[in-house]
């Protein structure tokens, strides 16, 4: 196949899907992202300040309308065949995440809200494809509420046979870390039911929940959703930053780099780089699993508004 028929994936829209949610989805989203028991505007739906963790529209592209448990392979296969692109194994690799919160998002959705997706990105390299795909969060008036970009990496996927990219569109790229030691550290634990919880909120993987799933794919048992521990930094940001505010993370990313097994240790570390736009700054961090010793989440990227008490 041609490099002219494999840059046919890149601009292909999805079908828009339904989506919806209420308070009780974003409780459940909150325990399994490993909120405490002093986040009450997170896990307490009658305190006055009750918020949705900003990080939670990640979940929807899984979870879509439903209120019920869904097939997972039917769930990332519904797509349909792709244009220029060979039929691809469900089971692919997550390799990047962001999500950009162009507004608050309301305690219950109601009906109306879509999910609107879009391939903006492909990359053929000598390990296989990596594909980009841009969501948007949207509500029943065509309004955006979020902006989220997601690669997934199918290893051994073969179209040209040779080096290939084309992007039309994708999100704001870390900068390097600097020599110096971190501003901000957050350490954290997992729990061994992490999984457990976190996979309520709509991604049903088996990998996550069946050991023997695990076991064959290389990983010793189960591993934890890249999803969460995306959540648990996501935490670390906001408390460390910005006071535990929820409306203060503005764009967050990163890069999924090494698996974290439920009950495992976290420590996040983060260092300001710079001003962001309209009056945050902007932050690079790392997620290291202190249990396995190596980096889970790197190429941390945030747009953050930093509250008064953690001035440097």
């Amino acid at each position: 196949m041609s490099a002219e028929e494999l840059s046919k994936v890149v601009g292909h829209q999805l079908p828009d899907r339904p989506v919806a949610w209420n308070k009780r989805d974003l409780l459940t989203y909150a325990a399994g992202v490993g909120a405490k028991h002093d986040d009450l505007h997170f896990v307490y739906e009658l305190h006055p300040n009750f918020s949705a963790i900003p990080t939670y529209p990640v979940v929807l592209a899984l979870k879509g309308a439903d209120q019920d448990v869904n097939l997972f392979s039917e769930r990332v296969g519904g797509g349909g065949k792709l244009p220029g692109v060979p039929k691809l194994d469900p089971n692919r690799v997550h390799g990047t995440q962001s999500i950009e919160i162009l507004k608050p998002l309301p305690l219950v959705s109601g009906p109306g809200w879509v999910w609107k997706m879009r391939y903006t990105s492909v990359v053929e390299n000598k390990s296989g494809l990596i594909l980009t795909a841009e969501n948007l969060l949207v509500d029943p008036q065509g309004v955006p509420y979020a902006k989220l970009y997601s690669s997934s990496f199918n290893v051994g996927a073969k179209v040209t046979g040779q080096r290939f990219s084309k992007a039309i569109a994708g999100p704001p790229q870390a900068k390097e870390i600097p020599k110096r030691q971190p501003d901000w550290t957050v350490k954290d634990n997992t729990t061994p039911e992490q999984a457990i919880v976190f996979r309520l909120s709509g991604d049903y993987n088996p990998l996550h929940i069946d050991p023997r799933i695990g076991q064959a794919a290389g990983f010793g048992g189960v591993i934890l959703h890249g999803l969460s521990t995306f959540g648990f930094a996501a935490r670390a940001l906001l408390k460390a930053v910005a006071g535990n505010d929820p409306n203060a993370l503005k764009f967050y990313g990163v890069r999924f780099t090494s698996p974290v097994k439920p009950g495992d240790a976290l420590e996040t570390q983060i260092w300001e780089v710079g001003p962001g736009p309209e009056g945050t700054i902007e932050v690079t961090f790392v997620t290291k699993n202190l249990t396995s010793g190596k980096v889970s989440l790197g190429g941390g990227i945030a747009y953050i508004k930093k509250s008064e008490k953690s001035k440097l």
